[in-house]
């Protein structure tokens, strides 16, 4: 935590130094964000489709199964979208930023940044920080859509919910501070899952081996502090602002 909270500030610092290189930061952004697109909608598609058969178990058993549509908006925009994008995008450009930074330090490119007077923190962090803390977002609200549109679905076609009534349930049921709830949780799991993966890169010993370890702590470690991060922000928004 202490090494994490270190990293954190340098970054803070050098994201505010000049030069400002925008095309690393928009390589980043890529990779992160139309890249990981596809799998986080298919993730956001099949949880909204799975929670409407789920509900519908025993929903049509108390013959209330006109309130899914709410639960399934504000499931998802609260909680669901924003913790499961963090983590399929952690397990897939968190071990990624980890394997590439790790690779650089095994190999001295690294050290070859520091001998040109680069500072690796603004050189190979900053980019990747800003990226994630600004694409992850996206994501959500992508997951969020699509999510909704997957229990959509299983409401119209399976329990014969009819479409204009299954929009006009979700839009009186979700509120902007629902949405914007899961979009704070987003910005800090990607702030987590940067500085986690770029830490473990960084501090990689023991060659392509040590590359392999790295990884494998990223990932379980931004998994572990993504579900702490998001407990602690549900106690805070549920029970201390009451929201």
């Amino acid at each position: 935590m202490g090494a994490l909270s270190i990293l954190f500030g340098q970054t803070l610092y050098w994201s505010f130094v000049p030069p400002f290189k925008g095309d690393r930061f928009l390589v980043q952004a890529k990779k992160i964000g139309p890249e990981s697109f596809i799998i986080s909608s298919l993730v956001g598609f099949f949880i909204g489709m799975i929670m409407a058969l789920q509900m519908a178990y025993l929903m049509l058993q108390l013959s209330a199964e006109i309130y899914i549509p709410n639960v399934i908006a504000v499931s998802l925009t609260r909680e669901l979208a924003p913790v499961l994008t963090a983590l399929v995008v952690a397990g897939r450009v968190g071990a990624g930023i980890t394997a590439e930074v790790g690779s650089m330090v095994v190999t001295e490119q690294v050290d070859a940044l520091k001998a040109f007077a680069v500072n690796p923190v603004k050189f190979l962090v900053v980019p990747r920080f800003w990226a994630l803390v600004i694409m992850l977002p996206v994501l959500t609200i992508f997951a969020d859509l699509i999510g909704i549109f997957g229990g959509f679905v299983i409401c119209v076609l399976k329990l014969g919910i009819n479409a204009t009534l299954f929009v006009n349930m979700v839009l009186e049921a979700l509120l902007v501070k629902d949405v914007v709830t899961g979009l704070i949780k987003s910005v800090f799991f990607g702030i987590i899952i940067a500085l986690v993966g770029c830490y473990h890169g960084l501090t990689v010993k023991g060659g392509a081996e040590g590359v392999g370890r790295a990884t494998t702590k990223s990932v379980v470690t931004s998994f572990i502090f993504i579900i702490i991060t998001d407990c602690l922000f549900t106690v805070m928004f549920y029970f201390i602002f009451n929201t």
